[in-house]
């Protein structure tokens, strides 16, 4: 797995390793009980603190997606099919928000939507 920090995004460093390493792991590019890079490499790795990198991995471990055994390292956690569907849900509340609003400004009323979603489901 490779983490690329953009410096010009604006998002913390420590948010885009987490959102990496999230959406690797919910998109399976990493498996359960796969080890991750320690702190300390990926810091050097990424030339960054070791704080930075601490505080992602201590985001991830908190939200249930990464375990630490003590002087073993991270591992990628069991998948928790509730936090994925949790995720999932999250994500189609951002598009359904999108699309009410991109629905309003087309003068689209929401049985439109409704008929574009079943015309789509239909094939």
């Amino acid at each position: 797995m490779n983490i690329f920090i953009d410096n010009k995004n604006g998002a913390p460093i420590y948010d885009q390793i987490y959102n990496q390493i999230k959406s690797a792991i919910i998109s399976g590019e990493l498996k359960e009980n796969a080890a991750l890079p320690s702190i300390r490499n990926l810091a050097k790795d990424l030339r960054i603190s070791v704080v930075t990198t601490k505080r992602a991995y201590d985001e991830l471990e908190r939200e249930g997606f990464i375990y630490t055994l003590p002087a073993k390292g991270c591992f990628v956690a069991p998948k928790n099919t509730e936090l994925l569907r949790e995720e999932n849900l999250k994500t189609i509340e951002n598009y359904l928000l999108e699309i009410k609003q991109l629905a309003a400004s087309c003068n689209l009323s929401t049985d439109d939507v409704i008929a574009m979603y079943r015309y789509l489901d239909e094939n």
